[in-house]
């Protein structure tokens, strides 16, 4: 996984976008923000009759096409990054801006799922693309995934980490343990429990379901942090960790990992 000039030894393509220029680590112009966009998943438009700019709820913003997804999982998991996930409940509906990601590319790729094949547990990694894939860990934890290429293939991105936007009261009743909201979501399992994101979730379409991925405030270069993936033992090197510099949010680094950033 990963994209030219990080670190680590890479599989044949492993950083290819499967569509636009190569090497590109920019959205399709379909999935850029608005214009006016500005500050941390906060969408701005046009009040009618006027200039004054007004700021719309980033649940509101449209969802990301499922063309978005149908490309490399490390440049879907890399422009992810600003992007506002949205879980709807009856509890009521919450959201956070994604700053940090992983990219599991497929069967070629050790530490991704598609290597043993499909099973009931991995059905919904093998697509289509732009559909969510959430599966359990130590037996307690969920993690969610957005699904990335074309059916079949069996690669996803990983979300890690949000900054909380919306429904930050229900969060912490969720979450209950937290002192600080930044607390919340800094990590895989937490932002699942945060969200109320289950086995319920998997498989659904991330374009139109109660579980959305929402167009945020794009990530330059220049503010992306890539690193080797956290907590496995295959394909440790690999440099497919994505994160936004300076996030609170996001989860702890290891010391030791080498870190690069963008260009751009």
């Amino acid at each position: 996984r990963g994209g030219a000039g990080t670190r680590g030894t890479l599989p044949r393509g492993g950083g290819r976008t499967r569509r636009g220029p190569a090497g590109t680590a920019r959205a399709p112009a379909a999935c850029a923000p608005d214009p006016g966009s500005r500050g941390r998943g906060v969408i701005y438009s046009a009040a009618p009759g006027g200039s004054t700019p007004r700021a719309r709820a980033p649940s509101r913003a449209p969802a990301l096409p499922t063309a978005f997804y149908d490309r490399d999982a490390a440049v879907v998991a890399r422009e992810l990054l600003g992007a506002v996930l949205v879980c709807e409940t009856e509890a009521g509906l919450a959201s956070g801006r994604i700053v940090e990601t992983e990219a599991y590319l497929g069967p070629d790729d050790p530490a991704c799922h598609a290597v043993s094949g499909r099973t009931a547990r991995t059905e919904h990694l093998f697509g289509p693309p732009g559909r969510a894939y959430v599966y359990l860990i130590y037996g307690m934890h969920w993690c969610f995934n957005a699904v990335t290429r074309e059916e079949g293939h069996g690669s996803a991105a990983l979300v890690r980490a949000l900054e909380p936007l919306e429904g930050v009261e229900l969060m912490r009743a969720r979450r209950r343990g937290p002192r600080h909201d930044r607390d919340l979501t800094n990590g895989p399992a937490k932002l699942c429990e945060a969200l109320a994101i289950t086995r319920e979730h998997d498989g659904l379409s991330l374009v139109r379901s109660t579980l959305t991925i929402r167009r945020g405030a794009e990530v330059p270069g220049r503010d992306v942090v890539v690193t080797p993936r956290i907590g496995i033992t295959r394909a440790a090197d690999w440099p497919l960790r994505y994160f936004v510099a300076g996030s609170d949010c996001v989860s702890r680094t290891p010391p030791h990992f080498p870190r690069e950033s963008l260009p751009g």
